[in-house]
Formats: C-alpha cells, structure tokens, sequence
C-alpha cells in the first residue's frame, strides 16, 4: 500500500502570527477528524518553519516541509537556505522543482538533480515536481517533457534513494489558474510517470513510490482526483490556506 500525501505549499503568503494560526487549525482538525493512515504536510514560508516546527512537533499525522533549498551545501550565498538549515529547524519533506522554480528563477534540471541529491544527504523527503507547460501540452509534447525532467533530475539516483523520493505531477497550465486536469488526464501522466519509473527501476519501486497531483486541487474536485488509480494524494496550493478547505481534501480519499 502506497502512502497517501496530502501536503499544502503556502508559497509567499501568511505573516508568522498567521501562519501558526493557519497551522494549529490544521493541526486540530486532522487530529480530530482524520482517522485514516494520511500524511499531511505544512509547507510554510521559510520564516515559519521553526515555529511551526516547535507547533507540531511529535505529531504523527502532520509533518513540516520547506518550499526550496539551496543548491549548495553552504557558503557566500546571500539569501539561500540550504538543507541542512531546513532540516535542522524540524523540517522532513521539501519541494524541489517547483514549476514557479524552474520559470521564475530558471532553475533547469541539473539544479533540481543537485537539489534532489542534496535534500536525501541531509535526511529530507524531496517533493520532486515535473509538468508540462499550456504549449507543450497542446503540441502534444507532454510525455517527452516529463519523461526529461525524471530522467535528467531523477534517475541518477539509486533505487534505495528513490524510494524516499515522492514526486508530484503539477501541469503548469493549471497552477493558480482555477483550471484542473480532468481525472482522466491526471491518472494518464500518473500511469506514464509510473509506468517510466518501472522500465528504469522495477515494478516493485514505482508501486511503492508515491505520486501526487498539483494544479488547482481544491474540496470539491480532490474526491474524484483521488480516486484514480495511481493518484496518491495531492501538492496543494491556494486551497491549503484555508484550514476546512485543506482538511476537507485530506479527507477526500
């Protein structure tokens, strides 16, 4: 049995009074009306990590992530954070490859693969991202660009390293857009990406690695989303600064 994920990336909102409320809300709820075996994960801003962290800490069913790391262990960096700080505040998930990553700040794949490899030597679960743009969907280039993205920034891994990789499908076209992949173009790129993770790695590891949705997941369309097959739960976005509405799709499964 997969894991079933449920993480909410706040992206650059909340102030730190915010976000421990927005926190302890989600906290609550999930303890008092989760009863399934869901992972949930917070991904704050970087500023909120070690009071969340203090929040939430020993909590089985919420854990802590960060939205990026450095590509470098450390040094004369301005304004980088790198894994070790993020681990060393509580945090055991983070987002690498985020698609706003990749084109606002033009990080290409070698930079998410250093990211990837970094995030694993220091403990942390890299919620690796891959998508395709509104374009290279249309021209029917989706399958070749995400089939890139995990064969330039993933497989150079081990097995034993991919297995604490847990990867999230967000196609571009539909973050913050307000539009969704239909189900049945959800569970198409879940099977490919599975399906290519098993021609390089064996059935038994893409059955174990988990793969979750991204792109304007919300309470009313996660249920249908997480019904697919290879669908393991979901990268939400604006949905997870609302506490009902992130519970509410947590408890979607």
């Amino acid at each position: 049995m997969r894991k079933k994920i449920v993480a909410g990336n706040w992206k650059m909102n909340t102030d730190f009074k915010g976000g421990l409320k927005l926190a302890s809300e989600v906290m609550n709820m999930v303890n008092d009306e989760v009863m399934d075996d869901i992972q949930v994960v917070l991904i704050p801003p970087f500023t909120h990590l070690f009071g969340i962290g203090q929040l939430i800490k020993g909590n089985k069913k919420v854990s802590l992530g960060a939205q990026n790391c450095a590509a470098h262990i450390s040094g004369a960096y301005t304004g980088e954070v790198s894994a070790e700080m993020i681990r060393s505040v509580g945090a055991d998930y983070v987002i690498v490859g985020h698609s706003e990553r990749r084109h606002l700040f033009k990080e290409d794949n070698s930079v998410v693969e250093e990211k990837v490899k970094l995030a694993l030597s220091y403990s942390l679960i890299p919620i690796f991202c891959c998508g395709e743009s509104l374009d290279e969907r249309n021209n029917g280039r989706h399958f070749q660009i995400i089939n890139s993205q995990l064969e330039e920034a993933l497989f150079e891994l081990e097995k034993d390293e991919l297995l604490k990789v847990v990867i999230a499908y967000e196609p571009v076209w539909a973050i913050g857009t307000g539009k969704t992949a239909s189900p049945y173009q959800a569970q198409e790129m879940h099977h490919f990406i599975r399906t290519t993770i098993k021609e390089k790695y064996g059935e038994d590891l893409a059955n174990t690695i988990p793969i979750l949705y991204g792109g304007s997941c919300n309470a009313k369309n996660a249920k249908e989303l997480f019904a697919n097959a290879d669908v393991d739960g979901g990268l939400i976005g604006g949905a997870s600064l609302k506490s009902r509405d992130f519970t509410d799709i947590v408890k979607s499964f």
